[in-house]
C-alpha cells in the first residue's frame, strides 16, 4: 500500500459483507458520497479490491461515508464507507 498520499488525496477504507479492505487507489478526499459509493461498487464488482471477495451483486445506498482528517498517529486522510449496522 502506497502511504505517499497527498494532501487533497484520502485512502477508501472499506467494510462489506463482513470483509474489510482498502481500494488500491486513492481518491479526492471531498470527492462527493455518491462518488465514493460508485467507485467502491464498481471495485467490489470488479474482484479489485484486496481483502473483499468479489461480487457481482453490490448495493451501497445506505452504507454511511465517514471522513476522518490526518493526524498524528494515520499522516493521511481516510475515507471509511460501512453498513449502518456494525460488523458489516
Amino acid at each position: 500500500m502506497n502511504m505517499d498520499i497527498r494532501q487533497h488525496e484520502a485512502r477508501v477504507n472499506i467494510t462489506f459483507a463482513g470483509q474489510n479492505g482498502d481500494l488500491p487507489d486513492t481518491v479526492r478526499y471531498d470527492s462527493t458520497d455518491a462518488d465514493v459509493r460508485g467507485w467502491v461498487t464498481e471495485a467490489i464488482r470488479g474482484g479489485t479490491v484486496p481483502g473483499i471477495v468479489g461480487q457481482r451483486f453490490v448495493d451501497l445506498t445506505d452504507y454511511v461515508v465517514d471522513r476522518f482528517p490526518a493526524n498524528l498517529n494515520r499522516p493521511y486522510n481516510l475515507i471509511q464507507l460501512r453498513p449502518k449496522t456494525p460488523f458489516g
